[in-house]
């Protein structure tokens, strides 16, 4: 998988081929599917969905994805059965769960089962999006084709995801390790709210247990190295999130 990157900063994933990424979706609400289908559209990707567990067996093995959304509750059989018929063949496939139950059962015997990543019903597209671009670039499967393919920009603002270099109006900025994913979150969704949840799951993986202030914390030590003595870029909607976009 190579990486480019579009006009507005978004980071595009390609397969070796250069063709678009390919994901399975698989939900028997068929609003459902066809909306989450259709922001990943957006996002450039070419997208399958099947309605139950049998179909997504099928399409799996017709459609080759590269990442699958995989609901829990299906018809015919449940999601953590099609995971395991999923991984006899696709052992290496990123899987992320959709779900209406958010016990901590439930997200162990998922994630135990072999599912990379879980989201609770109902959820934002931009979260989903966001998990999955993620998913695939940890696989392994998505690696930089070289430098400048793997820049982020956003106004004057730089982020080498290669050498994890930023700068801004050509002035270089050094950012801890966790201030990088926390900007290169930010950069992937320019002029996007996300929200503190959002970015505690996709940074810290659950590891400060919903702890809302630690974003808060690494945004104002983003907000000293990136827009200090300059135009702002990192915005608060208060009640919301945060967005960054090009200062003005």
């Amino acid at each position: 998988m190579t990486t480019t990157t579009s006009p507005q900063g978004r980071t595009e994933l390609l397969r070796p081929d250069r063709t678009p990424v390919r994901v399975l979706v698989v939900d028997d609400e068929a609003p459902l599917t066809e909306l989450l289908s259709m922001a990943l559209r957006y996002e450039g990707w070419e997208v399958r969905s099947a309605g139950d567990g049998a179909g997504a067996v099928r399409a799996a093995r017709d459609f080759r994805p590269d990442a699958v959304v995989l609901d829990v509750m299906l018809p015919d059989m449940d999601g953590l059965s099609v995971l395991g018929r999923l991984r006899r063949e696709y052992d290496d496939v990123p899987v992320l769960f959709l779900t209406a139950r958010d016990s901590v059962e439930d997200r162990i015997a998922g994630l135990t089962a072999g599912g990379d990543d879980y989201v609770t019903k109902p959820f934002s597209l931009e979260e989903v999006v966001a998990r999955l671009r993620g998913l695939i670039r940890r696989s392994g499967s998505a690696v930089a084709a070289g430098r400048g393919e793997s820049t982020l920009v956003v106004g004057d603002l730089v982020l080498d995801e290669d050498s994890h270099e930023v700068s801004r109006g050509g002035d270089a900025i050094h950012v801890t390790a966790t201030e990088f994913e926390l900007l290169r979150f930010l950069m992937r969704n320019p002029r996007r709210v996300l929200s503190k949840a959002q970015i505690l799951d996709r940074v810290w993986n659950y590891d400060f247990g919903g702890q809302a202030n630690v974003v808060e914390l690494y945004i104002s030590y983003l907000r000293k190295k990136i827009d200090a003595g300059r135009t702002p870029m990192i915005h608060t909607r208060r009640g919301a999130g945060y967005l960054i976009k090009p200062g003005e």
